[in-house]
C-alpha cells in the first residue's frame, strides 16, 4: 500500500528482454534503504525489488505489467517516480494507492495557471464511473485530487512543489501516463453493480 506521495524520481539506466518480461535497473539514491524482496512503486506501479546497491535497484517487469503499464514501453534516460510503501505507523498524506494501474491514458493539455500548472487527461471509457470531481485519483503514482472531469477528460492542478519533484515537469500533450483510481470507489461501483 502506498501513498502517492512521491520520495524520489530516479531515472531508467537499463531495460534488459527476460523473457518473459524485462529486467529494468533504476537509478536512484532509495536504492541503499533497500533490500531484495521489498516492494517500490516505480511510475504508480508496484514492483518487487530483486537487486539494490547505493546507486540504484533492479526490479523485474512481468509481461502483463508490460501490456498494461508504461513501463512495457518506457526507454533508457526515462524519469520515474518512486515511493517505498506506507509503514503501518506512518502518515497517510495523500490516499489509499495500491500500485495497481488500472489503464493508460494520454496527457492531452498542459497549461500554466500562475506558479501552478492545470493538467488534463484523457482517460478510457472503462475508467468513467470511479472518476468524480473533488475525488483522488494517481497519476504516474502521484495523489492528486479531480478538479473537473467529463465522460473523457479529467483536469488536475498540480502546485509547484509537485511539478518539480516528481516526473512531471518532463511530460508534454500526448504522453502516456499510469492512473490509478480511487479503491474506494471501486468498490462502490461493484456494489451499486456499475462494474
Amino acid at each position: 500500500m502506498f501513498t502517492g506521495l512521491v520520495e524520489a524520481v530516479g531515472e531508467i539506466a537499463s531495460l534488459e528482454p527476460m523473457p518473459p518480461g524485462i529486467r529494468m535497473r533504476v537509478q536512484t539514491a532509495l536504492g541503499a534503504e533497500l533490500v531484495p524482496g521489498d516492494s517500490l512503486a516505480v511510475n504508480g506501479v508496484c514492483l518487487t525489488v530483486v537487486s539494490a546497491d547505493k546507486t540504484g535497484i533492479q526490479a523485474d517487469v512481468s509481461p502483463e505489467t508490460a501490456r498494461v503499464t508504461t513501463l512495457g514501453t518506457a526507454r533508457c534516460g526515462t524519469i520515474v517516480n518512486l515511493e517505498r510503501p506506507l509503514r503501518a505507523d506512518g502518515r497517510l498524506g495523500g490516499h489509499f494507492v495500491q500500485g495497481h494501474v488500472d489503464a493508460t491514458a494520454a496527457i492531452d493539455e498542459i497549461r500554466e495557471d500562475g506558479d501552478s500548472r492545470w493538467m488534463t487527461v484523457r482517460f478510457p471509457q472503462e475508467l468513467a464511473s470511479y472518476i468524480v470531481r473533488k475525488g483522488s485519483i494517481a497519476v504516474n503514482g502521484v495523489s492528486l485530487t479531480v478538479a473537473g472531469v467529463d465522460d473523457h477528460r479529467f483536469g488536475v492542478q498540480v502546485i509547484p512543489y509537485t511539478w518539480t519533484h516528481t516526473n512531471f515537469h518532463a511530460l508534454k500533450a500526448g504522453d502516456a501516463v499510469n492512473l490509478e483510481c480511487d479503491v474506494l470507489a471501486k468498490y462502490v461501483a461493484r456494489a451499486l453493480g456499475r462494474e
